[in-house]
């Protein structure tokens, strides 16, 4: 079978892989994002599941749920974890998220993972 059949042209087959290989694409490794909640003490303020209760923050399934769709939702999100902008708790106050730390620091490949894991909640 020849390329232009399988594909339609070389530029529809680039698109595609393209499209495959994109940061989006990837698969989530749950296992690294969930170490660097734990490492980062974010499972103190929030649970994963939304049947278990609120702790300080909303569950992870609550945040996917309200970011479902929006286009967004990962660089909102990276956002919040990485800016130390306020959040707002249960009883009213606010205080700064704590900011994510990685090894090597800033690394935005985990801090994306960890973004994309707590979407797919």
């Amino acid at each position: 079978m020849r390329f232009n059949s399988l594909f339609g042209t070389p530029a529809l087959a680039a698109a595609l892989l393209a499209a495959c290989l994109s940061t989006s694409a990837l698969a989530v490794d749950a296992e690294q994002a969930k170490q660097l909640a734990k490492q980062n003490n974010c499972l103190k303020c929030h649970n994963l599941a939304i049947e278990s209760a609120d702790k300080d923050g909303p569950t992870y399934k609550k945040v996917a749920e309200k970011y479902k769709g929006k286009a967004n939702a990962e660089s909102r999100l990276v956002e919040h974890i990485t800016s130390g902008e306020k959040a707002k708790f249960p009883d009213g106050h606010e205080e700064e998220h704590k900011i994510v730390k990685t090894s090597p620091p800033k690394d935005m490949a985990q801090i994306k993972n960890l973004v994309q894991w707590i979407l797919a909640q």
